[in-house]
């Protein structure tokens, strides 16, 4: 096996979820895992500390790009426009392999009670992320929480649609994130 390959960590992923869902998370080891990406089981290692880490791989990224387009929003802008901005840079981010991976990513998590620990830990530190960058534009504590939960609930509501809709349908994330906090905004104000 060569020592390195373009596009690693995207086939350990790939080939971690293609196992979860052929064989389930518990009876999938590393080295299967490392075998099906055609690398050794130590370059596994120098991308992931272990196979549950395969499920949030990207996480800083997402954070990152969730915090920078809420800084980056206009002054006037109100929290969830901020949101918005946040959700509307990680889409731009993710691309067809995103898409593709989605539904089986989403099958292993539903399959494996330890991979939907390890994604509700992920979900926290995304809506975290929104939370601070909110904060930091001086956002009341309560109405920022708020809006990152709303943020964060849009994104898996938008991303699910992406990934499970009509593979002709060329509106992007971006669109049915926006779409999903536009309706769950519009839920909120409905509560009284």
């Amino acid at each position: 096996m060569a020592r390195w390959q373009p596009e690693t960590t995207q086939r350990l992923i790939v080939a971690a979820v293609d196992l979860f869902g052929e064989q389930g998370y518990d009876a999938t080891t590393v080295a299967q895992i490392a075998e099906r990406a055609g690398v050794t089981k130590s370059t596994f290692f120098r991308h992931f500390s272990d196979k549950r880490e395969l499920l949030v791989a990207g996480q800083e990224t997402l954070s990152r790009l969730l915090a920078e387009g809420i800084a980056e929003a206009p002054a006037d802008a109100t929290p969830l426009t901020a949101v918005g901005l946040g959700l509307e840079r990680v889409a731009g981010a993710m691309g067809p392999a995103n898409r593709e991976l989605g539904p089986r990513l989403k099958a292993a998590v539903a399959a494996s009670t330890e991979l939907q620990e390890r994604d509700a830990l992920k979900n926290i530190g995304l809506a975290a992320a929104m939370s601070t960058a909110l904060l930091a534009r001086g956002v009341p504590e309560a109405t920022a929480q708020l809006a990152a939960e709303l943020g964060l609930l849009a994104f898996k509501r938008g991303f699910a649609r992406w990934t499970e809709d009509d593979r002709t349908d060329d509106r992007g994330l971006a669109h049915h994130a926006l779409a999903a906090l536009r309706e769950l905004h519009a839920a909120a104000t409905s509560l009284g």
